[in-house]
C-alpha cells in the first residue's frame, strides 16, 4: 500500500506514522503491507526512515502534490490544519491551509481517480469545532453544525466537499470529528485547548498547575493513542458502513476539570490535588468548557471507540506512541 499523511510532523501525525511503521500486528486488517509512506509537512525533525518519503512544503503547492501523487495513493490521512485560535487570529493563513490547500489536495485525489480509476480512501481529521457554541443539553448525531469560529467553518466546508467528491466517485472519504486530544507537548501551536494537555502533563510531572477554567468546566477528551486507533479504523471501514454518512463525531470521555484532576491523582498520587488551582477565563470556558453529555450512536455502531475511563486516558496521554 502507498499511504500519504499531511501534517505528518504534527502531534497526531507523528503518532500515526510511528504506528504505521511499528509492529504490523498493531495495524488493523486492510492496512499493509506498506510499500511507501509519504509524509508531508512544512519541515521534519530526526533522521530518514526506511519506506518513508518526506516532502517538505505546503500540501497545497501543485508541485509538491504532483510528487505526492506520482504513484497512485491508496489511503490519504489529511491531518494538516491551522488550529482554532491561530486561524481566528490570522484569517488569511487559516483560509490558505484549512480551505484552499484542502481543496487542492482533493483535486489531486480527483485527478488520480480520473486518470487511474483508483479513487483513494481519504480520512479527514475534522473537529467538534463544527458544532459551535453554545451547545444543547445533549449532543447527538442530529445536532446541527453551527460553527462559531472560522476554523470550524473551514472544517465543515471540508466535510461537505469530501461527501460531494465521494458521491461523484473521486474519493472514498471518511471524516471524523476529533475532540480535545491529550497530552500535546508544551510547544504552543495555536490550540485554544492547550490547557487540557497542560493540566495532565504538569500535574503528572509533579509540578503545580493553575488551571485557567473553573473546576466544574466540562469537556470531551481522547488520548492520542485512541485517536490513532480511530483514524486507522476509519481507513478500513467497509463501504457499507459509509452508506448513511461519511462524517462521524467520535465518542469521547465527558469530564469536568475536577474529575480529570481526580483521575490524574488516581494514577500519580493524592499529592496532585494539592498542586492544582482554578481560575475562570470566560472566553476559554465559553468555547471549551461547557460541553454537555455526548451521544454518538452512529460512531459506536461503526466501531469507533473512546478511552474507556479517565484513568486509562491519563495513563495513555502521558506516553507518546
Amino acid at each position: 500500500m502507498n499511504l500519504l499523511i499531511t501534517g505528518a510532523n504534527g502531534f497526531i501525525g507523528r503518532a500515526l506514522s510511528n504506528r504505521l511503521l511499528g509492529e504490523t500486528a498493531l495495524l488493523p486488517a486492510g492496512i499493509g503491507p506498506i510499500g511507501r509512506l509519504t509524509l508531508v509537512d512544512l519541515g521534519f525533525e530526526g533522521s530518514e526512515r526506511p519506506r518513508v518519503r518526506r516532502l517538505s512544503g505546503s500540501f497545497g503547492d501543485p508541485a509538491l502534490l504532483a510528487r505526492a501523487f506520482d504513484t497512485p495513493v491508496d489511503v490519504v490521512f489529511h491531518l494538516a490544519s491551522v488550529p482554532g485560535a491561530l486561524a481566528e487570529a490570522n484569517y488569511d493563513l487559516g483560509r490558505q491551509v484549512n480551505l484552499d490547500a484542502t481543496l487542492a489536495l482533493l483535486e489531486a485525489a480527483r485527478t488520480q481517480a480520473i486518470g487511474s480509476s483508483r479513487p483513494p480512501v481519504l480520512v479527514f481529521a475534522s473537529s467538534i469545532a463544527v458544532l459551535g457554541s453554545p451547545l444543547p443539553a445533549q449532543v447527538d448525531d442530529l445536532t446541527p453544525p453551527q460553527p462559531k469560529l472560522t476554523y470550524g467553518v473551514h472544517k465543515l466546508i471540508g466535510e461537505i466537499l469530501l461527501t460531494d467528491f465521494s458521491r461523484r466517485g473521486w474519493l472514498d472519504a471518511r471524516a471524523v470529528r476529533l475532540p480535545g486530544i491529550v497530552a500535546r507537548p508544551p510547544q504552543r501551536t495555536g490550540q485554544g485547548t492547550a490547557f487540557l494537555s497542560d493540566i495532565i502533563r504538569e500535574l503528572a510531572a509533579g509540578r503545580t498547575y493553575a488551571c485557567p477554567v473553573a473546576a466544574e468546566s466540562t469537556t470531551w477528551l481522547m488520548s492520542v493513542h485512541r485517536v490513532v486507533d480511530n483514524l486507522l479504523h476509519a481507513a478500513v471501514l467497509p463501504a457499507a458502513a459509509c452508506n448513511a454518512t461519511r462524517v462521524w463525531t467520535l465518542p469521547a470521555l465527558h469530564t469536568s476539570m475536577a474529575e480529570l484532576v481526580q483521575a490524574v491523582a488516581q494514577v500519580y498520587g493524592r499529592g496532585v490535588l494539592d498542586r492544582v488551582s482554578y481560575s475562570s477565563d470566560s472566553a476559554l470556558e465559553a468555547n471549551f468548557g461547557r460541553y454537555p453529555p455526548l451521544l454518538t450512536l452512529a460512531a459506536d455502531a461503526a466501531g469507533f471507540r473512546h478511552d474507556g475511563d479517565l484513568p486509562a486516558l491519563v495513563t495513555r496521554a502521558i506516553t507518546f506512541p
